[in-house]
């Protein structure tokens, strides 16, 4: 039985998945998009993650594709109040980088007009600016909650120092605080977020939904020494065979993972949904058939010895 138990994300509750939607506007066109996003909803979710910057990496894209694609879906299905939209601002092209107070209130607005709606549910700072002092970054998201733009804040691409002072001032004024950390954490990738960034989450209550949760598809268990692999991601993916932890992550997947007749990848999301601040694992889908594994977390519980042995594989 599938625990579909709603995460909590300050005053929001989500899914056990939340939806990443890198993927919409660049290797999914609207079509492939609005078919995964009603399976995924179909399913019972209802955590959508974009960024205002998704896909300007793309020839020809200016970014906001993804937030174009996600509130023409919205605008098309008449599903506002059931769906839970995070994006994030500061990461854009080179006129709307940063975090300076004109920037966001800007961006927000750019953002607000393509998702097609008047408020955005979690708004995270994409990349910290450290140019701009934490006080007027907060003090700007303050605003906009006041204004009823955005419900929660966030932060992702942050240092434990910058959070901590960022959280401080917000509970010195009385304003807005960051209530989620968007950190690059998995199993091929601890080092960043494990420390002193996860122990000042865990100290102020912060939900962390890590991005790169499959790391580029390699916890997807489809990328394997002398594999061929059609995806724009593949080379991001194929460095972790190139380091010892990869290999040695693949294993401890492939052991936990027939012992309970899953996926690689759904046991990759269950560690991390089992770890300390971790609210809900983040991923994303090119196709309807990519998304069953990722679902699959909420049926999945590891037991203590599948932890120990997947830590201690990617330690």
């Amino acid at each position: 039985m599938a625990d579909n138990t709603p995460r909590k994300i300050g005053s929001l509750s989500v899914h056990p998945l939340a939806l990443g939607g890198n993927v919409f506007g660049w290797t999914a066109d609207e079509k492939q998009s609005f078919a995964v996003l009603d399976a995924y909803a179909e399913a019972g979710g209802d955590f959508i993650d974009t960024a205002d910057v998704y896909s300007a990496w793309v020839p020809g894209n200016q970014g906001g594709e993804s937030e174009t694609v996600i509130g023409d879906w919205i605008a098309a299905r008449r599903n506002r109040d059931a769906v839970v939209v995070a994006t994030k601002v500061g990461h854009g092209v080179p006129a709307h980088r940063g975090l300076k107070p004109a920037v966001i209130r800007a961006d927000v607005e750019a953002s607000l007009r393509r998702l097609r709606t008047d408020y955005i549910d979690l708004y995270y700072t994409h990349v910290d600016d450290t140019s701009v002092p934490v006080e007027d970054i907060i003090t700007t998201l303050d605003g906009l909650v006041k204004e009823g733009k955005v419900r929660e804040i966030g932060a992702s691409n942050i240092t434990a120092e910058r959070l901590r002072a960022s959280l401080d001032f917000s509970a010195a004024s009385g304003l807005a605080k960051y209530v989620a950390i968007q950190p690059h954490y998995n199993l091929v990738s601890r080092d960043t977020y494990e420390g002193d960034l996860a122990a000042v989450a865990a100290e102020h209550g912060l939900a962390a939904v890590p991005y790169f949760a499959l790391a580029s598809g390699f916890l997807t268990g489809k990328y394997r020494p002398g594999a061929t692999v059609d995806s724009a991601r593949a080379g991001g993916a194929q460095k972790y065979l190139e380091s010892e932890r990869g290999p040695r992550v693949l294993a401890a997947l492939d052991e936990v993972a027939a012992a309970h007749g899953a996926e690689p990848a759904t046991v990759a999301l269950a560690w991390l949904a089992a770890q300390p601040t971790v609210s809900t694992p983040l991923a994303s889908a090119r196709t309807v058939d990519q998304l069953p594994p990722l679902l699959a977390v909420a049926d999945l519980k590891l037991t203590g010895a599948d932890l120990t042995r997947l830590t201690q594989a990617s330690a």
